[in-house]
C-alpha cells in the first residue's frame, strides 16, 4: 500500500474518520470482536488504515495490516474476474450451458417435493448457464446454515467445498447428482455457484484453479500473500478464527496452528477458499476501481468491469425471494457478476450511492467500492457468523459521514 495521504487532500475529514477508532474499540472492550483492521481510500490514496485488538487472543498476538486471514466469500469476486478474463478471449458466452463444461450437470434434476426415496424431481425448464452461476440464480445452495432435504444432502455428500473434500472435479460431479433447489433463473439464492465456476475456470483454461489464480491474478497484481493455503513459513502471521456464543462473547473455533489450511489443501474453493491480507486485497480492489488495470498491468477491459458491476437482476434481491441476507436488508440492492450492487440507498435504508458495489465473507470481512465517490473501504476481522453484529452497516455510516467535498467532480457524476 502507498503511504497514507492526508484525508483533507482527498475530501475526507480526519476528525470525522477518527470516529472509527472508538467504534471498533467499543466492540473489543465488550469482548465482541477479537481484533479488526480497516482501510479507507479515496482516489486510490489510503487515508485511514489502522489495526485493533488481536489476531490471536490466546497467544496475545496483535492484529496487524499484514495478518493473513480467511476471506471466505470475498473469494467470489476473484473467481468472477478469472472467469471474465477467459470470457474476454471469446472462449464462451455467459448464456452457455454449464453442462458444456461439466457434463455431469446435463441431466441435473430440480427438487419438487418429498424426502429420500419418495423425493419427486423434474427436469430443468431451461439449462443452468454460466450467467446463472455468476448471479446466484442457478438453483444451487449451501448445506451448512440451511435446513431442508437438499442442504442435508450437501452435508452428507460433502459438497460444501471444504478444504479437504477432494479434487474440485470430484466434488462438482458429486454436487451435480443432487437435485437443484429450484429452476435456474427462478430466484436468487446464495450457494456454491462460484465453486462450480472455479471448476469451469479449470476446464476452460486447462489449469488448476490455484495455478490460474496465481499466474493470471495474484502474481500480476503483486498479491504475494494470497492463496488457498497458508505456507508454514507464514504461519506466524495467520489469524485465529472465532465464533460468537449465545452469551454474546467469543469462543475459539480454529487456532492457526491446527487449521486445515496449513501448507496444502485438497479442494480449491472458488466460492470461499482464499486466505489473504489487507494489502493484497487492496491491490485487487484497486484493479477493479481502476476499471481492470493497476500499475500498468491490465487484467480486464473497462467495459468488462462496468458490465460485472451493473445489476444483472430484473429488480432488487428482495423481489427475487431474498428479503434479508446476513445483517443487511436487500431491498434496494441488486446483484452483478460476483458483487452486490446498490440500486436505491433510501429503499435499502442504509447510507450509500447508486452504483456502489461490494461483497463480504463469512468471518466478517467486507469491501465496497463507490465509483461516484471514488472511495474504497475494506474491513477485516475473524468472527463468524458475519451477521453476528451490524458492523457492515455501521462502518458505512462511519466512512460516508467523513466525506466533506462540496460536490462530486463532473467525472464521477457522468
Amino acid at each position: 500500500m502507498e503511504m497514507m495521504s492526508k484525508p483533507q487532500d482527498v475530501g475526507l475529514s480526519s476528525m470525522r474518520l477518527a470516529r472509527i477508532r472508538p467504534w471498533i474499540q467499543g466492540y473489543l472492550d465488550a469482548g465482541k470482536l477479537p481484533g479488526a483492521t480497516i482501510l479507507v481510500a479515496r482516489h486510490g490514496k489510503a487515508v485511514f488504515c489502522d489495526s485493533f485488538g488481536f489476531r490471536d487472543l490466546e497467544a496475545q498476538q496483535p492484529m496487524t495490516a499484514d495478518a493473513i486471514l480467511r476471506f471466505y466469500s470475498m473469494t467470489k469476486p476473484i473467481t468472477a474476474v478469472a472467469l471474465m478474463m477467459l470470457y474476454e478471449q471469446g472462449l464462451f458466452q455467459l448464456d452457455t450451458p454449464v453442462a458444456e463444461f461439466i457434463p455431469s450437470f446435463k441431466d441435473a434434476r430440480v427438487y419438487v417435493s418429498g424426502e429420500d426415496a419418495d423425493m419427486v424431481t423434474e427436469p430443468q425448464n431451461n439449462p443452468m448457464t454460466l450467467h446463472h452461476l455468476l448471479t446466484h440464480t442457478s438453483g444451487l445452495t449451501y448445506g451448512f446454515g440451511n435446513a431442508g432435504l437438499i442442504p442435508e444432502l450437501y452435508q452428507a455428500r460433502h459438497t460444501d467445498f471444504e478444504p479437504h473434500d477432494g479434487p474440485l472435479k470430484e466434488v462438482v460431479d458429486r454436487l451435480a447428482q443432487i437435485p437443484l433447489e429450484f429452476q435456474p433463473g427462478q430466484r436468487w439464492n446464495y450457494g456454491v455457484s462460484f465453486d462450480v465456476l472455479g471448476r469451469v475456470v479449470e476446464v476452460v483454461s486447462g489449469k488448476s484453479l490455484d495455478t490460474y489464480f496465481k499466474e493470471h491474478i495474484f502474481e500480476p497484481l503483486g498479491m504475494k500473500d494470497t492463496g488457498f493455503a497458508v505456507p508454514k513459513d507464514k504461519l506466524d502471521r495467520f489469524a485465529a478464527l472465532y465464533e460468537r456464543t449465545d452469551e454474546n462473547d467469543l469462543t475459539l473455533l480454529e487456532a492457526p496452528q491446527t487449521s486445515a489450511l496449513i501448507d496444502t489443501v485438497g479442494t480449491f474453493s472458488g466460492g470461499g477458499g482464499l486466505v489473504s491480507t489487507l494489502g493484497d486485497y487492496f491491490r485487487f480492489t484497486e484493479m477493479l476501481r481502476c476499471k481492470g488495470e493497476l500499475d500498468g498491468t491490465r487484467l480486464l477491459g473497462r467495459k468488462t468491469v462496468e458490465y460485472m458491476t451493473a445489476n444483472h437482476l430484473p429488480g432488487d434481491l428482495a423481489e427475487l425471494g431474498q428479503p434479508t441476507f446476513n445483517e443487511t436488508t436487500y431491498e434496494g440492492i441488486g446483484f452483478g457478476l460476483g458483487v452486490s450492487v446498490m440500486l436505491n440507498p433510501a429503499k435499502a435504508k442504509v447510507m450509500g450511492t447508486p452504483g456502489e458495489y461490494a461483497w463480504g465473507g463469512y468471518a466478517g470481512t467486507a469491501f465496497r467500492i463507490d465509483p461516484r465517490e471514488d472511495m474504497t473501504v475494506i474491513f477485516l476481522t475473524q468472527l463468524i457468523p458475519s451477521s453476528a453484529y451490524p458492523i457492515r452497516r455501521e462502518q458505512r455510516v462511519l466512512t460516508y459521514q467523513a466525506l466533506i467535498d462540496q460536490k462530486l467532480s463532473q467525472k464521477y457524476l457522468l
